[in-house]
Order: structure tokens, then C-alpha cells, then sequence
């Protein structure tokens, strides 16, 4: 299934607002939430779900009522570890 990343900025958000929205987030009617990675000071989100299409990761928002800023589909994910052999395999490492 694919995969996007999203970001949402979200200034003043504190963390309790952002527990009371955990519920529905793990709910995923039309969307797997996956990873968020928060800094708050900013009020700065991306977050990684899976979803059939890009629509219906808009619908999954739609219904929990989170506004977001952009989201773009993942096309290849990498580990340290992983781009560590890539380099070695390319006598670069």
C-alpha cells in the first residue's frame, strides 16, 4: 500500500491537544496513521500514513478534522544502515 509523508503546522499546538485527537488518528477509516515526528515550539507535524491514494488520505482528514499543508507519496524509504551498504557497494564508503 502506498505510503505518504504529510506535514501540517499546527502554531500553539500543545501536547495535550494533540493527545485528544490520538483517538481518532488511530481509528483510520480511510487512512493508516504510521509515525509522527512533532516539534511543538514550531508547531511543526509530519507524520506518515498509509492510505489507498492521496484522496483518501484527504478523506481520513477530512473526517478527524486535521487541516493539513502538503502530503507527498513516499517513493523509497531508506535506513542509516541501508545507505551505509549502498555507499559500500559504490566503493564510496
Amino acid at each position: 500500500m502506498p505510503q505518504f509523508i504529510t506535514i501540517h503546522r499546527a502554531p500553539g499546538l500543545k501536547r495535550e491537544e494533540f493527545a485528544q485527537n490520538a483517538p481518532e488518528v488511530f481509528k483510520g477509516k480511510h487512512a493508516t496513521f504510521l509515525q509522527s515526528y512533532v516539534n511543538l515550539g514550531a508547531g511543526f507535524i509530519a507524520s506518515i500514513y498509509e492510505a489507498a491514494n492521496r484522496d483518501a488520505l484527504e478523506e481520513e482528514f477530512e473526517r478527524v478534522g486535521f487541516p493539513f499543508d502538503e502530503i507527498h507519496e513516499i517513493q523509497f524509504a531508506q535506513s542509516r544502515a541501508q545507505l551505509e551498504q549502498m555507499l559500500k557497494s559504490m566503493g564510496k564508503a
